[in-house]
């Protein structure tokens, strides 16, 4: 079941720079949001709060209307909060195979033996890697490796996925046909998507809701034909926004 998420007026700073500043948010559950800016404009920074990977320094961040983090302190941990990320890097570990990259945290999670075979089972087949459940990360084409990526963040039934840059590395043909599957297994898994990304197109293939970035803070949010229109009256764009 997706979890719905809150954020209220958080701030954070990081190596003495604002890195959010007063950001405020609702997001329903199962929707999918594409936030979209340039480098360095605090886009990761809302995911790992939301993650729990971060706390604010001020406001509150609410799962469901629960207080998960609040102004410096962490109320619930990473662990519990049911939210899967996909990094930009994937951070995959090399040295273990596609099905001990998936194991490994349902064993953190200490999820029965037989429960964790199954999930791995459904993951492998979800993302078409079944016949590569012992290869090793280093094996596998770009495009696989995304795959495990997202394999091993489903398979902990999370009802958060956030999803940072994941695509940002593979070449055109392969963006799009990943960007499409992305879209069909959030409508199949009905999951909470939060999606980050510096191109515009990807942003508006894969978000219901678009929200713009800039410094840390909101510069825009709405649909896809509104911040469509939004880009089409500015005059010029942030070079780091494709």
């Amino acid at each position: 079941m997706a979890a719905s998420a809150s954020l209220t007026s958080v701030s954070k700073r990081l190596g003495g720079r604002s890195a959010v500043s007063a950001f405020s948010l609702e997001i329903a559950a199962a929707e999918r949001v594409a936030i979209l800016g340039p480098s360095g404009c605090g886009k990761t920074t809302i995911l790992r709060l939301i993650a729990g990977l971060l706390a604010p320094d001020e406001g509150v961040i609410e799962l469901d209307g629960q207080a998960v983090a609040a102004n410096g302190r962490i109320f619930i941990p990473p662990e519990a909060r049911q939210v899967g990320m996909v990094f930009q890097d994937l951070a995959l570990w090399p040295h273990l195979s596609v099905d001990g990259n998936l194991r490994f945290g349902l064993r953190a999670r200490r999820v029965p033996r037989r429960e964790a075979d199954e999930r791995i089972r459904r993951a492998l087949e979800l993302m078409q890697l079944s016949d590569r459940a012992t290869a090793k990360p280093g094996s596998l084409s770009g495009g696989q490796q995304q795959r495990v990526a997202l394999a091993r963040a489903l398979v902990l039934e999370p009802r958060i996925l956030l999803m940072d840059e994941p695509l940002s590395s593979l070449d055109l043909e392969l963006n799009l046909r990943l960007r499409r599957e992305i879209v069909s297994l959030h409508q199949r898994l009905q999951f909470t998507l939060l999606y980050v990304t510096h191109n515009r197109e990807e942003a508006f293939e894969i978000g219901e809701r678009v929200l713009v970035m800039d410094q840390g803070r909101i510069a825009a949010v709405g649909s896809v034909a509104a911040i469509r229109e939004y880009f089409e009256n500015r005059r010029s764009l942030s070079p780091q926004i494709e």
